[in-house]
């Protein structure tokens, strides 16, 4: 059993390890020797945990994903908040850790989303199972929030949710192109018009 679990520990440090790269270079840019050599993993032993570059990018983009639902999901749950405080804390931390230039893990669906969905429809494919399931915690916490009160919207939850991730996303892409906060700024405003959280 050790042995299994050894094998698992080496392909998590190889996704943590490429997290990082991949993260500050995109997919196409790093080759998986700058990324086996980062992780102290020999090349020959890439494709017993990966069978290739691109199932390796679908099993990246799996593991941050898994990761980034269980953030959101501790956000959206946080206790003794309203469901408009949890969420609007969800955009903070989206800005807190886009914003960042340091940050390690990085929005990969930002980072990757232009890149790869023209290369790979496997990793097209865990980009909109993965933001797919960002929409549907949102909607659930509009849906929540306009139910107990503190948030007072026009239109359906679904719809506003999906307006609001695009503002996001846009907003991440032109803060990269800006290398100001402004994008992230303008989002909220955006995001505060849309919510209209209501005082408790």
């Amino acid at each position: 059993m050790a042995h299994a679990s050894g094998n698992t520990d080496v392909r998590q440090g190889i996704l943590d390890t490429a997290h990082r790269i991949v993260g500050a270079k995109g997919f196409s840019g790093v080759g998986l020797n700058e990324i086996l050599a980062a992780a102290g993993v020999p090349k020959g032993s890439f494709y017993h945990y990966f069978g290739s570059k691109e199932a390796f990018g679908e099993a990246l983009l799996e593991d941050y994903f898994e990761d980034y639902l269980a953030d959101i999901d501790a956000t959206l749950t946080e206790p003794r908040l309203s469901h408009a405080e949890r969420l609007m804390n969800y955009w903070r931390k989206w800005q807190a850790t886009q914003g960042s230039i340091d940050y390690q893990r990085k929005c990969l669906a930002v980072k990757l989303a232009a890149e790869v969905s023209d290369l790979s429809e496997p990793m097209r494919l865990v980009l909109k199972n993965g933001t797919t399931g960002i929409i549907e915690r949102v909607t659930g916490a509009i849906e929540a929030g306009v139910a107990e009160g503190s948030l007072k919207i026009e239109g359906e939850p679904q719809a506003t949710a999906e307006t609001l991730y695009q503002v996001w996303l846009g907003a991440s892409l032109m803060a990269k192109i800006e290398r100001t906060d402004a994008p992230f700024e303008a989002a909220m405003a955006t995001t505060r018009r849309i919510l209209n959280p209501q005082p408790a």
